[in-house]
């Protein structure tokens, strides 16, 4: 559900979202580039990336920063998955999350993720130290276990790990200090 609010009135519409944002790491769009050199002050930095609050960063489930390309990795000829073998996977994937709790890993509350999602004794303190270290809240710590669940699924893996906890924990959206 959407909820629209404004002076005169609230208006609630269905939908079912999936956001995605992007935004660069300055006002110049260099900073941290390996090639390019980034001309903007720390402070101005620092502010910039402050923009996007805390709350509305737990928000995200998946962060991903991205450099640019090199020509020598664009002009080569690599070999790569084709997207029918990914799309595959992805059906797959999706097929063992509805065939194992009747709805995909994204629609699961904290319950029915615990259940679909237990932690063994390693995941367990994986998360207990991302907690404390990244400072993820509850809502992060569920985002965290989701998208870890899925990785399980990708792999075919029944159960989930640490090494899922472990590359789900890689794309939380950092907290800019």
């Amino acid at each position: 559900m959407v909820h629209v609010a404004r002076v005169a009135r609230s208006v609630t519409f269905p939908a079912r979202v999936m956001l995605v944002g992007a935004m660069n790491p300055c006002p110049c769009g260099f900073h941290g580039d390996a090639r390019r050199p980034c001309h903007c002050p720390p402070p101005l930095v620092d502010r910039y990336q402050r923009r996007l609050s805390g709350p509305l960063r737990d928000r995200f489930d998946l962060g991903v920063e991205v450099q640019g390309v090199p020509w020598s990795d664009i002009s080569g000829d690599p070999v790569r998955e084709t997207s029918a073998v990914v799309r595959a996977r992805v059906h797959d994937a999706r097929r063992r999350q509805l065939d194992r709790q009747g709805r995909l890993n994204s629609e699961l509350d904290g319950r029915a993720l615990r259940a679909h999602a237990p932690l063994d004794r390693p995941s367990h303190a994986l998360m207990a130290t991302a907690v404390t270290r990244l400072g993820l809240s509850v809502r992060g710590v569920t985002r965290v276990l989701r998208v870890a669940r899925t990785i399980a699924d990708l792999a075919d893996d029944v159960k989930l790990r640490a090494d899922h906890v472990a590359e789900a924990l890689q794309f939380r959206v950092p907290e800019r200090t």
